[in-house]
């Protein structure tokens, strides 16, 4: 990590009483005024990006978009760092701190929506879509990218502005990649967003996960006049899956095992399948127990090898460190987004949402009013259902910091430099991601005001950052207690970016 150094700003207590929230105020109108400036370029990129529905590893066109946007911003461009085709970094400036946003751009498969109608309707039957808002993720990032170095300009404040591509957030982990190669370890401190039914600062953490390809060779026979003869890789595979089925039982709760078939070995039932590919995932909350449960899931491998006299090979293809937020960040963009505040819904905006809430069945319902309940108490459940956009700013609460179920790369980048994540209402209250509900509300008003909104709180967190040395040192003192000095990356050096092969 740099050193943090270069603002022009003096500390808070040296300012006369009632200046600094004078100036917070103007720092705040600023930001807003450089970010409604490059509104209309940032919403058509997110459209743009929307359009594509690119999936990992293959964001071409959408990577193209973001950086060219860039580069007409006055950034100069790096392009295929670390071997990955669809990165880039982006930056500007060379003095002061250095601050990075991270931009996010691939697609889910199969999660084809016409934008904004709130009923089942695919562009196209089995394309990809952007169920997780990740076309919002980047143009929003681009925004408060260009917002920061805008004011730099104005202002005179001394800073290099970073800006990075991230491929394959969904399956792959591009910024593992960033990360292990070095990138971060001149960086001052990282922002980063997400897309989501909610807005406040990240006090989750989410899981470590390991993701490996289990490939099971065997031998062909006539299953029917010569079954003797084969050696089935298919009956491996699924015998490893009833193995994994019962190590659940003797698993810590908080761990998860997923899989898939890559390969099943052909459709014939008279060849006997002499190959099979199963993908697992193994997560748990930090990567000590994913190793240790990685472990635990290729014995079982190993087994069903060995029972059925087939042979089993394992590649690593993807590592993810935990994520945690750092919370001196964090609690200067609590103050950000309090002064920035929600996106600014109307009638139409409530009308959209709640014809999207409408379309999950009883059961998700129910979940989503005692969700709503927990959350904003049960006398508002059926206020917040009729308008259900969230219009608040949910305050920081590290004390009550837990784990979720999911996982990011993010993780890693957290673990290297201070790195901050916010999530940002784009959808309705209760909205489930991975969905075609998500698709469609990725390219609406209600989306296109989110992303506008995070992209002031990110760049006004970051300007807040930069005055204050005190929040950077204590934001660095957490990720050296965390990495113990240095940042190891869960995925050998011998492992490759996956593309086309996970």
């Amino acid at each position: 990590m740099a050193v943090f150094a270069g603002t022009r700003h003096t500390a808070a207590h040296s300012a006369p009483p009632g200046t600094e929230d004078v100036k917070n105020m103007n720092e705040a109108q600023r930001i807003t005024e450089w970010v409604e400036q490059k509104k209309e370029s940032a919403i058509a990129l997110a459209r743009a990006v929307w359009g594509f529905a690119e999936p990992n590893w293959r964001e071409t066109q959408s990577a193209a978009a973001i950086s060219a946007a860039l580069e007409a911003e006055g950034f100069a461009l790096e392009r295929r760092p670390c071997g990955m085709e669809t990165a880039f970094v982006a930056t500007w400036g060379g003095e002061g701190p250095v601050i990075a946003f991270l931009g996010e751009y691939d697609a889910l498969p199969a999660l084809s929506q016409q934008a904004g109608r709130a009923e089942k309707a695919p562009l196209c039957e089995g394309a990809a879509g952007h169920g997780c808002g990740h076309n919002l993720l980047g143009a929003g990032s681009f925004a408060a990218a260009v917002a920061l170095k805008d004011y730099c300009l104005e202002t005179g404040l001394r800073a290099t502005v970073k800006y990075f591509g991230c491929p394959a957030e969904e399956d792959g982990g591009g910024k593992v990649f960033f990360a292990r190669a070095g990138y971060f370890d001149k960086v001052d401190a990282v922002f980063a967003w997400h897309p989501g039914p909610a807005n406040y600062v990240s006090g989750q953490g989410c899981l470590a996960v390991t993701g490996v390809l289990y490939s099971f060779k065997g031998r062909t026979a006539h299953a029917a006049g010569a079954p003797f003869a084969g050696r089935s890789a298919l009956d491996a595979a699924e015998l490893m899956n009833v193995g994994c089925n019962y190590l659940r039982e003797h698993i810590i709760p908080e761990a998860r095992l997923h899989y898939a078939y890559r390969d099943v070995g052909g459709t014939a039932p008279n060849v006997v399948q002499d190959r099979a590919v199963v993908r697992y995932e193994v997560r748990a909350p930090y990567v000590s127990q994913v190793k240790e449960l990685f472990a635990r899931v290729e014995r079982v491998a190993q087994g069903a090898a060995m029972m059925t006299d087939t042979r089993v090979e394992c590649e690593l293809a993807m590592a993810f460190t935990e994520y945690l937020p750092n919370q001196a960040l964090a609690q200067v963009a609590n103050q950000c987004m309090e002064e920035i505040g929600a996106p600014p819904w109307d009638e139409a905006d409530y009308r959209l949402a709640k014809g999207f809430l409408d379309t999950y069945n009883p059961e998700v319902q129910a979940n989503i009013r005692s969700e709503i309940a927990r959350i904003y108490g049960e006398d508002r459940v059926e206020a917040i259902l009729a308008k259900p956009l969230d219009s608040q700013i949910h305050p920081f609460a590290p004390q009550n910091m837990r784990l979720v179920a999911g996982s990011t790369d993010v993780g890693d980048v957290g673990y290297a430099v201070p790195t901050l994540n916010i999530n940002v209402a784009t959808c309705c209250v209760g909205n489930v991601g991975h969905t075609w509900q998500m698709t469609a509300q990725s390219c609406s008003p209600l989306a296109h005001k989110g992303l506008l909104t995070a992209a002031k709180i990110l760049a006004l967190s970051a300007v807040r950052t930069m005055e204050r040395p005190d929040v950077m040192a204590a934001a660095k003192a957490e990720v050296v207690k965390r990495n113990g000095g240095k940042y190891v990356c869960p995925l050998p050096d011998s492992v490759e970016p996956p593309i086309d092969t996970y």
